[in-house]
């Protein structure tokens, strides 16, 4: 083709683009159905983990939960369950004969189960062997929600060699071995979602917190990279969906805090907001979803700006020094354990 008659395609392309993107602001699109479909949830024993679980149940997916902590993962299976018995109860009451709508007839409830497996997502073979029980026990997955995620809570120069590896393996590196362990048969059958819980940490950064950013950079940029490659590939069928939501308020940055004038403008965002608005764009098939949506601003004020110029900024939110409480907490505990154990 002409390369002056390509570029008037491609021009005319990009913007019915922007004209699809602002149709589905106006309207909007039907939510797709993970009904019967394994989904697997990392990190899924707390916080955005256990929240993701409980609202995929609600969708009658079959959830495969994968935590660290035992306890925790099984409590959040506990609570799947419930969710399922809640959904059998009201079958069950309902009138004999009736049909359900299309989605509550793809799988019977008596077949809704619930998986938990103890893995480690910061070792690479923990992942893959557990991985490998999971296509054995349950099938294969079709949805990937990669949350798993730690933070360490020490200025660079006072953090352990060993805590930056810890969060450079669980926040960035398990998603390439996850990845890797379930995308071959997404590819083999062109169907399958994978989401990437990042942060907005991971689109621009601050003070005090090198390892959780970069950590949440690489993050974005692996989920960007596979996203081209898919579509380079022609595999339409396979769905990508970027999470970056702003602080929520899980206790992981508790402390965290930013101008008291500005604060009530922008507070912490709420789990269950931040999960719902997540589940909107997976369910909608939408690329990224920013919360809330003034992080679209920022990120693209930073591209932009003059890097002097958002410093200012950055002072004037109080966002330049946000982490420094959370980490003075956090040093004041681990103090406080230390003398504990009489070390």
């Amino acid at each position: 083709m002409n390369i002056l008659l390509e570029f008037f395609v491609v021009t005319f392309r990009v913007l019915w683009a922007f004209v699809l993107a602002a149709a589905k602001w106006l309207v909007r699109p039907k939510e797709k159905s993970v009904a019967g479909q394994v989904c697997l949830i990392t990190g899924a024993g707390s916080g955005l983990g256990r929240l993701f679980a409980l609202e995929f149940a609600r969708r009658r997916a079959l959830l495969v939960l994968w935590d660290i902590n035992t306890q925790s993962n099984e409590e959040t299976a506990g609570m799947v369950q419930h969710i399922y018995r809640e959904m059998a109860e009201e079958a069950a009451a309902a009138a004999p004969g009736v049909a359900g709508d299309g989605e509550k007839d793809v799988l019977p409830h008596c077949n809704l189960q619930v998986y938990t497996y103890t893995c480690d997502v910061g070792k690479r073979e923990n992942v893959y062997l557990t991985a490998e029980r999971v296509r054995k026990e349950v099938g294969e997955v079709s949805v990937l929600v990669n949350n798993a995620g730690v933070v360490s809570g020490h200025h660079l120069l006072e953090c352990p060699d060993e805590l930056i590896e810890r969060t450079m393996m669980v926040n960035c590196h398990a998603h390439f071995w996850t990845t890797k362990a379930f995308l071959p048969k997404m590819l083999e059958m062109n169907h399958g979602h994978i989401v990437t819980v990042a942060s907005s940490l991971g689109l621009f950064s601050t003070a005090g917190v090198e390892d959780y950013c970069a950590s949440k950079f690489g993050a974005v940029g692996f989920h960007e990279s596979l996203s081209h490659e898919l579509k380079a590939a022609e595999k339409d069928g396979i769905k990508t969906t970027l999470v970056c939501p702003y602080l929520v308020d899980t206790g992981m940055f508790r402390g965290c805090r930013i101008r008291k004038e500005i604060e009530p403008f922008l507070p912490p965002l709420k789990p269950e907001y931040c999960v719902k608005q997540a589940m909107r764009a997976i369910l909608t098939d939408q690329p990224m979803i920013c919360t809330p949506r003034l992080m679209y601003m920022v990120t693209f004020m930073k591209s932009i700006l003059p890097f002097e110029a958002v410093v200012c900024m950055y002072r004037f939110l109080g966002a330049d020094k946000c982490m420094y409480p959370f980490i003075a907490q956090r040093k004041q505990a681990t103090n406080n354990n230390e003398a504990k154990n009489g070390i």
